[in-house]
């Protein structure tokens, strides 16, 4: 058994299927992938993220400390702002990408749970003789996702905000039932949508609520198809520490000008590296699936490998991300993929796949 979320024993007196994801007792599914995949498209989907690591940064060095160890620039946020970054090591190779949130009284970072303890660590050992204190704050709350076009809506009137309000990338401290919650409006299937971050006491309360209002219970199984779609890169396929953020799109991410940080003077290098593999949609012609580990091929030569792939549900049609060699990335080029010893054919596509229509 491993850990447990607050709302682990509703997932299991509710039917979940259980598995172990980074540690932690996860459902995976409640009725079908499909259905709580199309729920998100649809409607509002409601995922338990509290897996996720939650790290507070408070004392007059927080700043420096997360400068040095972060890619993007979190020095320019607004209070209340949210933004993307990356933790990388000094060879440029990614440990994990976070979002860094900015308060008037300090900074959480939020992390993926299977790199949570390897953050902790990363941060301690790079904190010195810095006035910082980082607390991990992950045990001791909730953390709940709201997506889908209906999740604003939805949550309308669960805390004294205007949450409709809240514009994208942003998160703003207030209250739930009397007690202290965080909402924030980011996501990671592709859809609007907000996350609420309550006390580990209030979770099963918060998360009924929820699903009186109307939203669908959904598992990591949803979560994956749904972010694979919106070709959102997943730590442990699309990101790792042999991959740099420049091979993997995120250059975006990656602030140079800000000053020095872990990793700067590597992604510099490699930025002049014309023979790194960058990272690329495939859509394959048939519908078997192209899981991770195939081999990508062109002309009878593995040319790159397959990171994650699925039967999109959306749009109906077998997609994957891969890295690939420099000389067969560019879109329109016909590949083939080899899915249990057939090969399929295959082509780069634009990522990502599926993107909302924006009111």
């Amino acid at each position: 058994m491993g850990l447990q979320t607050p709302l682990h024993a509703w997932h299991a007196a509710h039917g979940a299927r259980m598995v172990d994801f980074a540690g932690w007792d996860m459902p995976v599914q409640y009725t079908s992938i499909g259905e709580e995949h199309q729920a998100v498209r649809g409607a509002t989907g409601l995922f338990d993220i509290s897996h996720m690591g939650r790290l507070s940064f408070g004392g007059p060095d927080a700043l420096a400390l997360i400068q040095e160890t972060y890619t993007n620039n979190a020095a320019t946020l607004k209070d209340g702002q949210v933004r993307y970054g990356l933790v990388c090591n000094e060879r440029g190779g990614i440990l994990d990408d976070v979002l860094v949130y900015r308060w008037p009284y300090g900074y959480t970072m939020v992390v993926n749970a299977s790199n949570r303890a390897k953050i902790v660590a990363w941060l301690a050992q790079y904190q010195g003789t810095r006035n910082v204190e980082v607390r991990d704050q992950t045990v001791e709350t909730c953390m709940i996702a709201v997506q889908g076009p209906r999740a604003l809506a939805l949550c309308q009137g669960l805390v004294p905000i205007e949450i409709d309000k809240l514009g994208y990338y942003y998160a703003a401290p207030t209250t739930y039932q009397g007690k202290a919650c965080v909402v924030s409006r980011t996501g990671y299937t592709g859809e609007d949508g907000v996350e609420l971050m309550v006390g580990a006491a209030q979770a099963v309360e918060l998360w009924e609520t929820l699903l009186n209002r109307g939203a669908k219970p959904c598992g990591l199984g949803a979560r994956d198809t749904l972010r694979l779609e919106a070709a959102m890169p997943l730590y442990g396929h699309e990101l790792s520490e042999d991959i740099d953020p420049l091979q993997a799109g995120l250059a975006w991410a990656v602030k140079f000008d800000k000053g020095d940080f872990i990793g700067r003077a590597a992604l510099l290098q490699r930025k002049e590296d014309r023979d790194l593999k960058p990272r690329v949609g495939l859509e394959l012609t048939g519908k078997r699936i192209a899981r991770e580990g195939c081999s990508v091929l062109a002309g009878g030569r593995e040319v790159g490998k397959v990171t994650s792939g699925t039967f999109s549900p959306t749009l109906n049609k077998s997609i994957a991300m891969a890295y690939v060699e420099p000389g067969h990335s560019a879109v329109g080029a016909a590949v083939e993929v080899d899915v249990r010893g057939k090969a399929e054919a295959a082509r780069i596509t634009p990522l990502p796949f599926y993107k909302r229509a924006k009111n």
